[in-house]
C-alpha cells in the first residue's frame, strides 16, 4: 500500500507537522499568488482610473463568486475523494476521479460563459450596477469572461495535482501567471492607457499560460495521477462523489455571491459609489487573509484524506488541531492590521483622502471578530476532505445565509450604513459556535471508529 516509489506514501509515515508544513506552504504562496492577480488589477485600476472604477469592479465580485463556485464544485470534491482513493491504494480510481473532473469542469465552464455573455448588462444591473458604475463593469467583464474558464481549470486541477504528491510543483506553476500579471497589468493598464479593460486583458493571458503549464503536468505518466484512455466517460458514481464533497465550499462562493448582491445594492442606496468602493477595498483585503487560510487547508487535505482512507485516525486528528492553531493566527494578524493601521491599508487602492478615512473606519468595525474566521474555515474543510457532506454543507451555510444574510436584513434596516458593517462580527461569533458544536460530533465520532 505504501510504495516506495508513490509520492503519496509519505502522508502516511513522515511527522504530520513537517507534512502540514510541506503540503500547505506551496498551498499558501498559490492562493497567494492567485489573489495576487485581484489585488494588482485593482491597486491599478482604483489609482489610475479612479474610485468609480472601483466601484464598478465591485459590481462584478458576484459574477467571480458564480464561476468560482462552479469550479470549486468540481475542484475540492476531486481532489478530496482522490486523496481517499490514493490512500486507499486505488489509483485506478484516483485517475477516474481525475478523468471525470476534467470533462465536467469543462462542460460547466461552456454553460455558464454562454449564459455571462447573453445576458451581461441585465445580470450586472440585477447585482447594483448603476448608469456610473456599469461602464466600468461591463468593460471588465466583458473581457475578463474568457479567462474565467482558464481560471477554473487551473484552481481545479492545481489542487488535484497537489493532492496526487506534487506540491512544490503545483506552487511553482501559480507563480509562472502570476508574475506575468504583475508585469503586464501596469503595461495595459496605464503605459497603454486601456483602464479596467486592460486589467482584464493581462489576467486572461497570465491564466492562458497557467492553465498550459497546469494541465501539461497530467502528460506525465510517473504520476499516479495523469491522462489515460477511459477515464472521461462521466460516471454517474464519481460524478456524485465529487459533487457531494465539492457542494460545502461551492455553497460558500454562491452565498458569497447572494450576500455580494444584496450588499451592493444596499450600499448603493445608502452610501453611494463610495460605499460600494469601501467594500470592494474590504472584500480585497479580507480575501487575501482567507486565501492563505484556504491554502493551509488545501495543506490539510490530502493529509487527511489519505490518513483517513488509512485508517489511521489519530494523525488526521493532529492534523486538524495543527491547521487549526495556524489558520488562527492569520486570522489574529488580519484582525490585528484592521485596528491598528486600517487606513494604510485603504490607501493602498485609494487616493481620495475623505473615502480612506471612511473605509478605514469600516475596515475596524466589520473585522473585530474576524480572528474567529480560521477556526470556521478549517473545520469544514476538515469535515469536507473525511466526506461528510452535511456536516460541512451545514457549516458552509451558517455563517453566510443561515447567519449573515437574515442578520444583514435585521441590522440595515435598524442601522442602516453602519448596520452592514456590524453584520459581519455578529456572523462571525455565531458561526463559530456551530463550527464547534459539529466539530465535538465529529471528533466523538472518530474516537469511536479507533477502537
Amino acid at each position: 500500500m505504501y510504495q516506495s516509489d508513490n509520492p503519496t506514501a509519505r502522508l502516511a509515515t513522515q511527522s504530520v507537522g513537517r507534512l502540514l508544513w510541506v503540503y500547505s506552504l506551496p498551498a499558501v504562496v498559490g492562493m497567494l499568488v492567485m489573489q495576487l492577480y485581484n489585488v494588482v488589477d485593482r491597486a491599478f485600476i482604483g489609482q489610475v482610473v479612479g474610485k468609480d472604477a472601483i466601484a464598478g469592479l465591485t459590481i462584478t465580485f458576484p459574477v467571480m463568486n458564480i464561476s468560482t463556485a462552479l469550479g470549486v464544485l468540481i475542484g475540492a470534491g476531486a481532489s478530496a475523494r482522490l486523496s481517499i482513493h490514493l490512500g486507499n491504494g486505488d489509483e485506478a480510481g484516483a485517475r477516474r476521479v481525475f478523468g471525470n473532473a476534467l470533462t465536467l469542469t469543462t462542460l460547466i465552464g461552456l454553460c455558464y460563459l454562454s449564459g455571462f455573455f447573453l445576458f451581461l448588462d441585465d445580470i450586472l444591473r440585477l447585482f447594483g450596477a448603476t448608469d456610473v458604475t456599469l461602464p466600468y463593469a461591463r468593460d471588465f467583464m466583458i473581457w475578463i469572461l474568457p479567462g474565467l474558464m482558464m481560471m477554473n481549470l487551473t484552481y481545479s486541477f492545481n489542487n488535484v495535482m497537489r493532492a496526487a504528491g506534487f506540491p512544490t510543483k503545483a506552487m511553482v506553476t501559480m507563480f509562472i501567471g502570476a508574475g506575468m500579471n504583475i508585469v503586464l497589468a501596469p503595461l495595459f493598464v496605464y503605459l497603454l492607457d486601456m483602464g479596467i479593460k486592460g486589467a482584464a486583458i493581462a489576467t486572461d493571458i497570465s491564466m492562458a499560460v497557467t492553465t498550459y503549464f497546469v494541465l501539461r503536468h497530467f502528460a506525465v505518466t510517473k504520476s499516479p495521477v495523469h491522462y489515460a484512455r477511459g477515464i472521461y466517460s462521466l460516471d454517474s458514481k464519481t460524478v456524485v462523489s465529487i459533487i457531494g464533497i465539492g457542494a460545502a465550499p461551492s455553497i460558500v462562493n454562491v452565498a458569497a455571491c447572494l450576500i455580494n448582491i444584496f450588499i451592493n445594492r444596499n450600499l448603493i442606496e445608502l452610501g453611494g459609489s463610495d460605499a460600494v468602493a469601501s467594500a470592494g477595498i474590504f472584500i480585497t483585503f479580507t480575501s487575501l487573509l482567507v486565501c492563505v487560510i484556504i491554502g493551509i487547508c488545501q495543506g490539510m487535505q490530502p493529509i487527511v484524506g489519505y490518513n483517513y482512507g488509512a485508517g489511521l485516525y489519530r494523525r488526521l486528528k493532529r492534523t486538524y488541531w495543527l491547521a487549526v492553531g495556524a489558520a488562527t493566527a492569520v486570522a489574529a494578524v488580519g484582525f490585528v492590521l484592521a485596528s491598528l493601521c486600517p487606513r494604510a491599508i485603504a490607501r493602498v487602492f485609494i487616493s481620495d483622502v475623505e473615502l480612506i478615512g471612511e473605509t478605514g473606519h469600516y475596515l475596524t468595525v466589520a473585522m473585530v471578530m474576524f480572528w474567529m474566521v480560521g477556526f470556521q474555515i478549517v473545520t469544514t474543510n476538515f469535515l469536507q476532505s473525511l466526506g461528510r457532506v452535511s456536516a460541512s454543507i451545514l457549516l458552509s451555510l451558517s455563517r453566510q445565509v443561515l447567519f449573515l444574510l437574515p442578520i444583514l436584513y435585521i441590522m440595515v434596516g435598524r442601522m442602516g450604513l453602519d448596520g452592514i458593517w456590524l453584520s459581519f462580527p455578529i456572523s462571525d461569533v455565531c458561526a463559530t459556535l456551530v463550527a464547534a458544536g459539529l466539530i465535538i460530533i465529529e471528533m466523538r465520532r472518530l474516537k469511536k471508529q479507533a477502537v
